[in-house]
């Protein structure tokens, strides 16, 4: 809780009222060919090192991922080079945060002792794709620094007659309630919280998972409700309770999260129109992260003006020092599902970074397909730089595992500012290769803990600080390439990869120069290619555009 509410309120209503006049009065940003972007002046005061940037991945029908079957060798490559894909675009505009649905309706995309195979990757219920999607998917997401959480659905088990609702219905008897079409699991019933919190706890136990989101716990919109609503909200956090437990039990650090109704309660001034998560569905999401139940909230606020700002300022006065990111409603920038235009949500957007929230779009696909030019405004302008997810201070225990990050720019470095945050959350395994990469590279090596604290040593002379041999030169558009040593013939093509060595691009040469304009700020190794496609290293170089 903030110490004073009142002042608070006041001090984000000023806010509010200040970037809403500088929001507005900038001009819609468009793909000018690198000329100065009409909201320099406003991102000009920097962005922050930590802040959660989010997005929901659906996989029920494929809505996101994946948009072919696994059917065969070839097509599971296909299907896998698709998520791929979408997390190098993800990756591009510095999202740290994949919140992957796993638990669909009553089925997974996991080899599961619970449930069946969802049909979105064989395109036939309960059938294996040949892979473990889920494991393929942290891999991925690890690879490229982001964090992955398992999305999954609570109460909801599909159509009554279709494959996880009928296994249910099998397995407990009198446990899942029809209402119209559809099977929901019943809250008040004991067996929920103990059968979802198996679930989950298989989930983390075997898969280096970064957190569990719940969705859909609460009561169905359309339930009788025939108890008190205090005995409802107790049987919801009874369920919320089990499942903390359970994941806790087995691994610490895996952050607890859920996405609850928008806007928690009424205000004392902006009503909730009858739809809201503590009185209309018993969701107490706000006494979850004072009880310590829930580590991180991502709020669906698929709303706008009056309906969004007010019930932000009051997640951001009710988030006892815990992660929230609000759900922005970017499925209403295409025309077929609404009227918005790119400046609802960039309005949103910067209101939300003023009150100290993060952000979480809704969902993967409307921003991949740059709807209305969202995803240039985040990968161009609002997420220019990298941003790590906030450390869990919260929590005392200290895990034995670690990851890495890298700093890089003029000496001294600041590794406070987010512009020379060039490589995030690399494992153990692959630091000695990077180290042999960076060479002696001017760069701060920084180990960072599994609940996201950096243990950064007490004095400078304890870190891993490297000087002494130069990058290659790189303007943040031209690459020098380094002089040709007798007898070498001349460089054609280059490949550049990432630290962790995933292929960014290969290009040709020009004189001596590379164009690296379009590849993101970070740290490369870059190697040449000659004609039996044969790959020698050349070195290492850093790209750090200037805010403006």
């Amino acid at each position: 809780m903030w110490p004073n509410k009142n002042k608070m309120r006041r001090f984000y209503l000023f806010l509010f009222f200040l970037s809403f006049v500088i929001t507005t009065s900038a001009k819609t940003p468009e793909g000018d060919g690198g000329k100065p972007s009409p909201w320099d002046a406003v991102l000009s005061f920097g962005t922050p090192k930590y802040e959660v940037r989010a997005v929901w991945l659906t996989t029920m029908g494929g809505l996101d991922w994946p948009h072919s079957y696994s059917q065969s060798a070839r097509s599971m490559e296909k299907q896998k080079e698709e998520l791929r894909n979408i997390l190098d675009r993800l990756k591009q505009a510095n999202i740290n945060t994949v919140i992957l649905q796993t638990r669909i309706r009553g089925t997974v995309i996991y080899p599961s002792r619970y449930e069946p195979w969802d049909g979105c990757l064989s395109g036939f219920p309960g059938k294996s794709p040949g892979y473990d999607a889920l494991a393929f998917a942290i891999n991925e997401c690890h690879k490229r620094g982001m964090e992955v959480h398992a999305w999954i659905v609570a109460m909801p088990v599909g159509k009554w007659n279709q494959l996880g609702c009928r296994m249910l219905r099998r397995r407990f008897p009198g446990l899942i309630r029809r209402i119209g079409p559809e099977g929901y699991m019943n809250p008040e019933d004991p067996r929920t919280g103990d059968y979802l919190a198996e679930i989950c706890a298989e989930i983390t136990h075997r898969y280096d998972i970064d957190g569990i989101n719940l969705d859909y716990i609460r009561y169905p919109e359309n339930w009788s409700i025939r108890v008190s609503h205090d005995a409802a909200r107790n049987y919801i956090t009874s369920i919320v309770r089990k499942i903390h437990d359970a994941v806790k039990t087995e691994k610490p650090w895996v952050k607890m999260s859920c996405s609850p109704v928008g806007k928690f309660e009424d205000l004392s001034r902006y009503g909730s129109h009858g739809w809201n998560a503590y009185d209309r569905v018993c969701q107490d999401a706000q006494g979850w992260l004072r009880s310590g139940l829930m580590d991180e909230l991502f709020p669906m606020m698929y709303f706008r003006d009056n309906q969004f700002f007010p019930f932000a300022i009051d997640w951001a006065e009710q988030s006892d020092q815990k992660m929230i990111a609000p759900g922005l409603g970017i499925y209403f920038l295409n025309p077929g599902e609404g009227d918005w235009s790119l400046g609802d949500i960039t309005r949103e957007l910067f209101q939300i970074r003023s009150f100290g929230l993060g952000q979480a779009f809704f969902r993967s696909k409307f921003l991949t397909d740059n709807t209305q030019g969202i995803y240039t405004f985040i990968t161009d302008d609002f997420n220019r730089y990298p941003a790590l997810v906030p450390p869990m201070t919260w929590e005392r225990t200290v895990p034995t595992d670690t990851t890495y990050n890298i700093y890089a720019g003029s000496h001294p470095i600041d590794i406070n500012d987010a512009r020379n945050l060039v490589a995030i959350r690399l494992p153990e395994s692959q630091m000695e290769k990077c180290r042999r990469q960076l060479g002696k590279s001017n760069c701060i090596i920084v180990p960072m803990d599994r609940y996201g604290r950096e243990l950064i040593p007490p004095h400078d002379k304890s870190r891993k600080i490297f000087r002494s041999i130069p990058l290659l030169t790189c303007d943040g558009n031209r690459l020098q390439l380094p002089p040709e040593r007798d007898g070498e013939e001349e460089v054609q093509t280059v490949m550049i990869k990432t630290l962790q060595g995933q292929i960014i691009a290969a290009v040709p040469t020009r004189g001596g120069i590379v164009s690296v304009r379009g590849i993101p700020n970070g740290i490369y190794t870059l190697y040449s290619l000659n004609n039996r496609k044969i790959a020698h290293r050349l070195g290492t170089f850093l790209i750090s555009r200037p805010a403006y």
